[in-house]
């Protein structure tokens, strides 16, 4: 029997847009709505501020009626806000110390869709992430206006990149630090991830967590890819991530999860393996 599926929830990065590019396909886009239109209330699940999807939709506000940003710390429903969650400030004073102590590792934080750099170089946050070198703004303090999105650099390869993750958990309390990709992590109020931002639109909408769907690619997907029995993963998938998920499908640059949202919006299932 078909599964029931009222959301389907896809990550953005190397999942539906593919490394490098700008914009989602114009057939994602009209799955998202081909989804809607079926009655599947559907959107991004993303480590990126909720400022930064529209230009990623070509400004098409209906694919982000339903949304979770910033790894679950923003939550949209039906266009309205349901959950924010504010970095305390104390946190952040303590990662920027934390972040000031290790070898080519820095800290932004974000003012709407612009990244400030706390901490770190440029240089070294340009090795991974040379969009955000480019527009970034160095402050001497960090800004007093609340802050719901962070991340933290390093001028590393993977393995480095993992043990400056690590050593951040075991450090900074009251923050939670994932692995979404090489040189870069997100920062999230401890207790707060994409399963936890599936909680609250699960509840919105009166259903369970046997009526969802989520595709992802990366670290920062394990949480709900542990969470949802019918979790997703593109081909090209971190390691981690295709050992969680318990459907496979095709690659981002192919439009895999649009083909299956698709399908699903037909009401046939597309997983099989």
């Amino acid at each position: 029997m078909t599964p029931d599926i009222k959301l389907i929830l896809s990550d953005i990065d190397g999942t539906i847009l593919p490394f490098g590019a700008t914009q989602v396909s114009e057939r994602t886009r009209q799955a998202f709505m081909r989804a809607q239109e079926s009655g599947i209330a559907m959107g991004p699940a993303s480590g990126r501020v909720f400022g930064q999807l529209p230009a990623m939709f070509n400004n098409d506000m209906k694919c982000l009626q339903t949304a979770i940003a910033t790894n679950g710390c923003q939550v949209f429903y039906n266009g309205k806000t349901i959950r924010e969650v504010i970095v305390p400030r104390d946190r952040l004073y303590a990662l920027r110390d934390a972040t000031s102590k290790l070898s080519q590792c820095g800290m932004l934080v974000f003012d709407g869709i612009t990244p400030l750099l706390v901490s770190g170089t440029r240089d070294d946050l340009r090795v991974h992430f040379p969009t955000y070198a480019d527009i970034c703004i160095p402050v001497d303090d960090i800004p007093n206006i609340p802050i719901v999105k962070a991340n933290v650099f390093m001028a590393a390869p993977e393995q480095g990149t993992r043990a400056v993750i690590d050593t951040l958990n075991k450090e900074v309390d009251g923050l939670d630090f994932d692995y979404p990709r090489v040189g870069f992590s997100n920062v999230m109020v401890s207790g707060n991830n994409k399963a936890t931002g599936i909680d609250a639109l699960v509840e919105a909408m009166g259903i369970t967590l046997d009526n969802v769907v989520v595709f992802g690619d990366a670290g920062n997907d394990l949480t709900m890819f542990n969470h949802v029995t019918n979790c997703v993963a593109v081909a090209g998938a971190t390691p981690e991530a295709a050992a969680a998920a318990r459907w496979h499908i095709g690659a981002c640059e192919d439009d895999a999860v649009a083909c299956a949202v698709e399908m699903l919006a037909c009401g046939e299932w597309p997983f099989t393996h």
